[in-house]
């Protein structure tokens, strides 16, 4: 296992037990990677509890299109915090904006505490927040243990400057964990520059699906599904980039 703490993004069974064979500390379970990740169903959550033995973390996100909920979803997401306590997840990965781009703090809290003792990651409605430093420190009041973040940029590598000065400005008070495009290449760079004491990384590959006959004149689902692929993490993709994290020196752990 890497030295510095590595989760893996995943979205099946396979995905799961790649990453834990690869090497990865946990993994991030969602459905839908293709628009971004929503909440995964029980049945996933429970079988990949149940084949894997790494951290469990599971996304608490009711439908993609941003990141500001109605009563009704924000209802739903509370059923599901508590739904992935009972099945055994380690933590679970939440965030909640208001209209005009700052976090939703009430709400947020509200989730936190309903999900302890699990821990709490708020996820990259960060990045679409409308001040990164601000948003820290509300984050940092809904007492969240980690931000997934690319410091508001596509990736992590185009976001260092900023990941750098968020790190400096959260001290020990909360984890900043670097995603966006964080591959074997490039993690060393990222980890030197930014000095974030966890990585996350979706590293998946399209693989086409088995079915031999497909009726390309219907689009069941977005179009990005139009060529029957699905998306799938490879385990020697997680070992060359957990390789990689052996080699570097951990820079903090909280909890």
């Amino acid at each position: 296992m890497a030295s510095v703490p590595l989760e893996v993004c995943v979205d099946s069974i396979a995905s799961a037990l790649a990453a834990e064979r690869g090497g990865a500390t946990r993994v991030e379970l969602c459905s839908n990677l293709f628009e971004g990740g929503t909440t995964p169903s029980a049945g996933l959550i429970s079988t990949v509890r149940h084949k894997i033995s790494i951290g469990l973390h599971v996304m608490i996100r009711p439908r993609a299109g941003g990141f500001c909920y109605s009563a009704d979803e924000f209802e739903v997401m509370q059923q599901d915090i508590l739904n992935a306590k009972q099945l055994g997840a380690n933590g679970v990965v939440l965030g909640i904006l208001n209209t005009g781009g700052s976090v939703n703090i009430e709400r947020s809290r509200k989730l936190v505490e309903l999900a302890r003792p699990l821990t709490v990651t708020f996820h990259r409605a960060f990045d679409m927040s409308s001040d990164l430093f601000r948003a820290l420190e509300d984050v940092i009041y809904t007492g969240a243990n980690r931000i997934l973040t690319s410091g508001g940029e596509p990736s992590a590598v185009e976001g260092m400057g900023a990941l750098h000065r968020l790190v400096q400005a959260a001290g020990d008070r909360i984890i900043l964990m670097a995603c966006g495009g964080v591959r074997d290449h490039n993690v060393r760079a990222i980890l030197n520059q930014t000095q974030v004491p966890e990585v996350h990384a979706g590293m998946v590959d399209s693989v086409p699906s088995p079915i031999r006959y497909q009726n390309k004149r219907v689009v069941i689902g977005s179009a990005q599904s139009r060529d029957y692929a699905r998306l799938v993490v490879l385990q020697e993709s997680v070992e060359r980039i957990v390789e990689t994290l052996r080699e570097a020196e951990p820079i903090r752990s909280l909890s």
